[in-house]
């Protein structure tokens, strides 16, 4: 059996999947074919089939042919590399049920002309006796419900507008490479047929009625010319796993509410009392003991399974009004939230009143940092497809609040957003997954802040970039460095070396944790790195990154990679090596496994004893975490 704690998959593991894979599945596989034998397959048509050195090759004959597995699964993953000799159809066939004629199942067709999924049936010889598409379903789900007939005719997704020409970074280009190896992962889950070609988006995605076959081996297919196929690997969904829970034991874990309200956390003396209250979604929980707790807006509770928090992906405080009082700002990119400030009222036990002070929201991830220098914070986010910041008009500061934006059009992505000063001229400069704008200088009459293309991202299944980027001198050389994850929704953390020469600045990528093919730090791997922050955890007098994994993050399915991996939370120290890569390196320590992040991650000493706490606030409810003073 594989190690299943997919949070502890790198080291030995990690290098024996390097040696390998070419490229490489997004989750761990239960068997991969390495062999010189088709042991345990069995050939069914007329097609011929070899295997040597982990390379199964498929030469059609008169017609079709199937390379069938003597195992079956309802719920399954494979992976493989194929390649054609020239013209050719391949495909993978799954859930091949037995019927009194042969079987039926689910074909993917991984044809560059024609990528898509069949519900196919195969007679007892291996002839194909039927093939017809598959109706389409997709995306955030993992069980389709029965056609609507008056559902209107599919359409393409809402967009974030065209991308900028100049960026770093693109999206893999979809397609078959004709003539090369291609990746192909394939994950059929409940009714959900799910196909991701080289890496990029859904390839060829639909419904998979019970009707069609439940429960069957999977076999490789093709349909003429000669295919080969290579790492070859899969993996039973069905069976999940999650680890005994661990709690650190440099913290305490209190647990605020059992609840899913929100995906954002803050702290704030709502009340005046010399004492920091947690707020987070609907509630405020009063300090010193947090065990009591009033609403702000009316809470509604969440089911992880299918919703999302549409009113708080990021929850910030601030005295916005200059009352004197802490008042909360929510942020949320769904259609039409934008930000809602909720005005503290200052003493009376009521609900807040609400205003909408900026319309529209792109980014997942919102700041709240002083960019301009007068010691008041602004929002930093993106919006129609701009870098911006906002801050309330003074004579009106629950009106719309005063937007500037710095980028050009285009330069927008959902995930991933950093404040820092790059270039050392003590004004706070502006990053995403894209790269950093540099702040002018006060008095310029610059309208857009100066480009600098870097990739601090990386662009696959979905958008590049993570959550909270920390900008700070990882390794004491003096100029500040960046540390991200560096996608959301995929796998990857990494930190940025700053170079200097002749006046220009470049940067370096380190990677601390890629996926489990790579040797990553304290051999520690897990995907969904959506929630993050920096703060000095072991009080040495660095900053150290605090990431972990949000789970489910886009609903109960297989949309994203390894979506019921261990929810785990971790901060990552910062040691300055001069022996490592860059001169230093990243040691994770694990905070907790059953509760993971949400947006972001809140570190903050709340009860003011020297140690830094950490709040969360997930779909697993929400947690303090207390950091123990040193002894």
């Amino acid at each position: 059996m594989p190690d299943r704690r997919v949070y502890f998959a790198g080291g030995m593991a990690g290098l024996l999947l390097s040696a390998i894979f070419g490229a490489n599945p997004s989750f761990l596989p239960d068997t991969i074919f390495k062999g010189s034998a088709l042991t345990g397959w069995q050939v069914l048509g007329p097609a011929e089939w070899r295997a040597q050195n982990g390379e199964i090759t498929g030469v059609a004959k008169s017609r079709a042919g199937w390379l069938v597995l003597d195992r079956s699964y309802q719920d399954v993953a494979v992976y493989a590399s194929f390649r054609c000799a020239g013209p050719c159809k391949a495909g993978v066939l799954l859930r091949a049920e037995k019927t009194a004629a042969g079987m039926k199942g689910i074909l993917v067709s991984l044809d560059g002309d024609d990528l898509a999924s069949y519900r196919v049936t195969i007679d007892a010889q291996g002839k194909e006796t039927s093939r017809e598409h598959l109706r389409y379903a997709g995306g955030q789900i993992r069980i389709a419900p029965p056609p609507d007939p008056n559902a209107p005719a599919r359409g393409g997704a809402a967009g974030r507008g065209p991308l900028a020409a100049n960026l770093p970074l693109n999206a893999p280009t979809p397609g078959v490479r004709a003539g090369d190896w291609n990746s192909a992962e394939i994950l059929l889950d409940a009714n959900i047929v799910r196909a991701f070609l080289n890496n990029s988006g859904e390839a060829a995605s639909g419904v998979a009625d019970d009707a069609d076959g439940r429960y069957g081996p999977i076999a490789l297919y093709i349909g003429n010319g000669e295919v080969h196929f290579k790492d070859v690997a899969y993996k039973d969904l069905g069976l999940k796993t999650m680890p005994q829970e661990t709690i650190s034991s440099r913290f305490r874990i209190q647990r605020l509410n059992d609840h899913f309200y929100a995906w954002s956390q803050t702290a704030a003396d709502v009340n005046h009392d010399g004492v920091l209250d947690v707020i987070a979604g609907p509630y405020y929980y009063l300090g010193p003991d947090y065990t009591t707790y009033r609403e702000i807006y009316p809470a509604r509770t969440i089911n992880p399974s299918n919703q999302y928090p549409s009113d708080c992906w990021v929850q910030l405080a601030a005295d916005f009004n200059s009352d004197g009082w802490p008042d909360v700002l929510t942020t949320s990119h769904s259609a039409g939230a934008g930000a809602i400030l909720y005005v503290n009222p200052k003493g009376e036990l009521r609900r807040w009143d609400s205003y909408k002070v900026i319309p529209t929201i792109q980014t997942e991830i919102t700041l709240l940092r002083d960019i301009d220098g007068d010691g008041k914070p602004e929002l930093v986010y993106g919006g129609e497809g701009q870098v911006r910041y906002a801050k309330p008009d003074p004579a009106n500061p629950t009106g719309p609040w005063v937007i500037k934006s710095i980028s050009d059009r285009g330069m927008v992505t959902a995930h991933g957003l950093g404040v820092g000063d790059i270039n050392g001229d003590g004004r706070m400069d502006i990053l995403n997954g894209y790269g950093w704008w540099e702040q002018p200088a006060q008095g310029s009459n610059q309208q857009l802040w100066t480009y600098h293309p870097q990739a601090f991202g990386r662009g696959t299944r979905s958008q590049p970039g993570g959550s909270v980027m920390a900008v700070y001198d990882v390794n004491g050389d003096g100029l500040n460095d960046v540390v991200t994850s560096l996608q959301a929704h995929g796998r990857g953390l990494a930190w940025f070396e700053q170079k200097r020469k002749n006046g220009t600045i470049t940067f370096v990528e380190h990677l601390i944790m890629d996926d489990y093919s790579t040797k990553n730090a304290g051999n520690v791997t897990f995907s969904q790195l959506h929630g993050s922050t920096f703060a000095d955890v072991d009080g040495d007098g660095i900053p150290d990154f605090i990431v972990g994994k949000r789970y489910w993050s886009h609903l109960d399915d297989y949309y994203d990679p390894d979506p019921y991996g261990a929810p785990v939370l971790y901060w990552y120290r910062t040691v300055r090596n001069p022996k490592a890569p860059g001169g230093a390196e990243f040691v994770p320590e694990l905070i907790h496994n059953r509760s993971g992040v949400g947006s972001d991650v809140l570190a903050i000493d709340l009860n003011r004893d020297g140690a830094i706490d950490i709040v969360t606030s997930t779909n697993r409810g929400t947690f303090i975490f207390w950091g123990k003073p040193k002894k």
